[in-house]
């Protein structure tokens, strides 16, 4: 009798823990369905990533990220509101509630997947930290700059992955640290520092469209670290949480089947099981994620897939022309892999 009050006290109890744990999982979700939009935390300007234009309308890999979430939960890509945020501000502001998420080409690590209390989504681009210097240096590699002046911004990874990289090889750096990503930029440019250290991604944006003369600089071989880019949310909700990875997972998946915005339309009719079930005809996946059925085909009739929105943005269709590389689909070489949709 003694045990199985025991018992009947600890599932009392556990239930007790789930409906607190349900009634938190969707403070988000019911916040933004009361707004009426996505609030999305971007970067201050990365073109590729997430950028204004002479209009001041926003594009990039992150900015379509936060359109499709956007898709997802209204069936309406444009009901978003970006908040640029630079690097030392961004955590905070998804911390505070300023924003709901933060699609901002940050690297997902364990310290902030932990200790600052939010989650990692799913990882949206693959990359690694590099270096880039003026081909008047004659630098072939990073193990050239043994006492070289860096410059990088403040509140990223990019200082610690150096030290470890620099100490690992036995030689030395000089860290130039400016906070503003223009002014850090023009110290490059004007030779206050020998090379500039940031994601690979971004050295490649920045010398095509940011230096005068790109043909003057060269990125370095060498990738310091990995970088796996991907969007953020608070901790302890989990349904918020449900939806942002879903809606990248979406995107990759579509992508698998050769579902294009082109021809989404046409591939309701397709008689695959899989695509049937991704795009609503056969019914599930929303009210799983407890949205409408027809989720993924707003999200690819609005926005894309994956392949759509890289080649845009970063890709072929861009002027940093990037090769797809490890942000390939697994079946290509690369390591974008949806999680099934079923």
């Amino acid at each position: 009798m003694k045990l199985l009050k025991s018992a009947v006290a600890a599932i009392a109890m556990l239930g007790a823990v789930q409906v607190v744990q349900v009634a938190h999982a969707g403070a988000t979700l019911d916040a933004v369905k009361k707004k009426g939009f996505v609030q999305c935390g971007v970067s201050t300007g990365v073109a590729g990533f997430s950028n204004p234009d002479s209009k001041g309308v926003w594009t990039g890999i992150d900015v379509d990220l936060c359109r499709a979430v956007a898709a997802t939960l209204f069936g309406d890509a444009t009901k978003i509101k970006l908040t640029p945020l630079n690097t030392q501000q961004r955590f905070t502001a998804l911390q505070s509630g300023e924003v709901d998420v933060l699609p901002r080409n940050t690297s997902i690590t364990l310290q902030r997947d932990t200790a600052l209390g939010l989650n990692g989504a799913g990882v949206n681009f693959y990359d690694g930290q590099g270096l880039m210097v003026a081909k008047k240096l004659n630098v072939k590699s990073a193990k050239d700059l043994n006492g070289a002046a860096i410059c990088m911004q403040p509140g990223t990874t990019t200082e610690l992955n150096l030290a470890d990289y620099f100490r690992a090889n036995k030689i030395t750096f000089k860290p130039v640290v400016i906070d503003k990503f223009d002014e850090v930029i023009r110290a490059f440019a004007a030779g206050r520092c020998d090379a500039y250290t940031t994601d690979a991604s971004g050295l490649n944006v920045i010398r095509t469209t940011k230096l005068p003369n790109p043909d003057d600089y060269i990125v370095l071989p060498e990738l310091l670290s990995k970088e796996p880019l991907g969007p953020m949310v608070r901790q302890g909700d989990d349904q918020w949480l449900d939806i942002v990875k879903w809606t990248l997972n979406a995107m990759i998946e579509a992508e698998e089947y050769g579902v294009t915005s082109r021809n989404v339309d046409q591939m309701l009719k397709s008689p695959n099981p899989n695509i049937q079930r991704l795009l609503g005809v056969v019914p599930g996946v929303g009210k799983n994620l407890g949205v409408d059925e027809k989720w993924v085909y707003n999200v690819v009739k609005q926005v894309g897939n994956y392949g759509e929105s890289f080649e845009r943005n970063v890709g072929q269709g861009s002027p940093m022309k990037m090769p797809r590389g490890a942000n390939a689909l697994h079946t290509q070489g690369g390591l974008m892999y949806a999680l099934p949709l079923r």
